[in-house]
């Protein structure tokens, strides 16, 4: 069979640095760090007392007060980014067959704020099981793809995909697979992600995971940096509408770029460390530059997984290298973490969104934060280092690598006819 042309007509995201997708990418522009002490709980006793939360945001800005209270927060972020994409997108819900639109959306934890309540308020009370009657379905990890789909009457492929930090990916790739076999028309993808409390932090503390620069939270995002330490736990969420391209032609969509790749690989190796020799990672590139019928000089741009970890960037430099040979001094990459943090399972949708507005504004956003050259990195790699960089960006590929060893690229193309 012939596969549908896949693109993307629609955008949106609340992230640390910014709450719409506008206010998004101008912070990425000029290397804006989210990171501070953590304001929504006292983190004084934890080794890390910082994060990239979000900022003047309030949920009651966007939906009703009784229907958020039964909506853990990533689920109230799921529902604002892809309120902006909808809209963005101009769909006419009217004037397209529901039976052919889809929700898969990504998130790698879910509801942690809500078990984490719930079991405080039973730990805290006399014993007496006394539980929300939302509490499952506010934590369950599948709901928030179930909201998005209810509020637009979606009826199409619905579900959550989750492989932790690459979640989010995972469900691009999904939704770009579903459309071009002719599955469905349009699809709401991304991901969110809301662990910026006590058992999110302490949890990655437990891990040795993140940062521990409360002294200076701004520049603890540190990715490529010697003296990285761990990453910076960021929330928030991305959104994007995904169209079969003639369907998207067909009611004069604007058309953001098209994706052509996807790669998929396990590590098998170590639940929390990746492969010494980047073999994932080498992998899902391959398999992405395959797929998309290109050869790795055409990639002008890589949006890294980089989370500022002492073994993951060295192992993902690894295995750019070893894709890309000499190209690779030629590319642009950059870890748009040094500014969002970490956003574990959303990660994938907002870095996607940094790659389509690096295709649209030919400006790739920078890696802030870098200081000090580490000797076991190549550094004459382009990292596009503490400021952005104007260039032509016609291919760009994002990296998500996830707890588990799990792996994805996703490769977008300027849109032509």
């Amino acid at each position: 069979m012939e596969l549908k042309r896949v693109v993307i007509t629609g955008l949106g995201a609340i992230t640390p640095i910014g709450n719409t997708i506008d206010e998004y990418w101008d912070s990425l522009k000029n290397g804006v760090s989210g990171s501070a002490t953590i304001q929504s709980f006292d983190a004084s006793k934890f080794k890390t007392q910082f994060a990239c939360e979000l900022k003047n945001f309030n949920v009651q800005d966007h939906l009703d007060r009784k229907e958020a209270r039964k909506l853990d927060q990533f689920s109230q972020y799921a529902m604002v980014s892809s309120a902006e994409a909808m809209a963005d997108s101009g769909i006419d819900l009217e004037k397209i067959d529901l039976d052919r639109a889809g929700v898969v959306w990504g998130s790698g934890i879910g509801g942690l704020k809500t078990f984490q309540e719930e079991s405080k308020n039973f730990n805290d009370g006399d014993g007496t099981p006394r539980f929300n009657p939302f509490f499952i379905p506010k934590m369950i990890v599948d709901i928030a793809a179930g909201h998005i789909s209810i509020k637009y009457g979606f009826r199409g492929p619905n579900y959550v995909t989750v492989s932790a930090c690459a979640s989010s990916n995972n469900a691009m790739i999904d939704a770009f697979n579903l459309i071009r076999l002719g599955k469905a028309n349009i699809i709401i993808s991304g991901g969110s992600e809301a662990c910026v409390n006590e058992s999110g932090i302490g949890g990655f503390n437990a891990l040795k995971a993140l940062s521990t620069r409360n002294d200076d939270p701004k520049t603890a995002s540190r990715p490529f940096d010697n003296d990285r330490e761990g990453f910076v736990l960021g929330e928030g969420s991305g959104a994007l509408v995904i169209e079969e391209l003639e369907h998207a032609k067909a009611r004069g969509a604007k058309i953001y770029c098209e994706i052509v790749g996807s790669g998929l690989s396990a590590d098998a190796y170590h639940i929390t460390a990746p492969h010494p020799d980047g073999l994932g990672a080498k992998a899902v590139m391959k398999q992405a530059l395959d797929e998309a019928g290109i050869e790795p000089k055409d990639i002008d741009y890589i949006n890294v997984h980089g989370t500022s970890t002492p073994l993951g960037d060295i192992a993902e430099t690894i295995a750019i290298k070893e894709v890309f040979g000499e190209h690779a001094y030629d590319l642009n990459i950059s870890s748009t973490k040094s500014m969002t943090g970490h956003l574990l399972g959303a990660a994938g949708a907002i870095e996607a969104i940094a790659c389509i507005k690096a295709i649209e504004n030919n400006v790739v956003p920078p890696t802030i934060n870098h200081f000090t050259d580490d000797p076991e990195i190549d550094n004459k790699l382009n990292f596009t280092f503490n400021k952005a960089q104007e260039r032509n960006v016609t291919y760009a590929l994002s990296n998500t690598f996830g707890f588990g060893g799990h792996n994805t690229s996703v490769i977008f193309k300027a849109y032509n006819d």
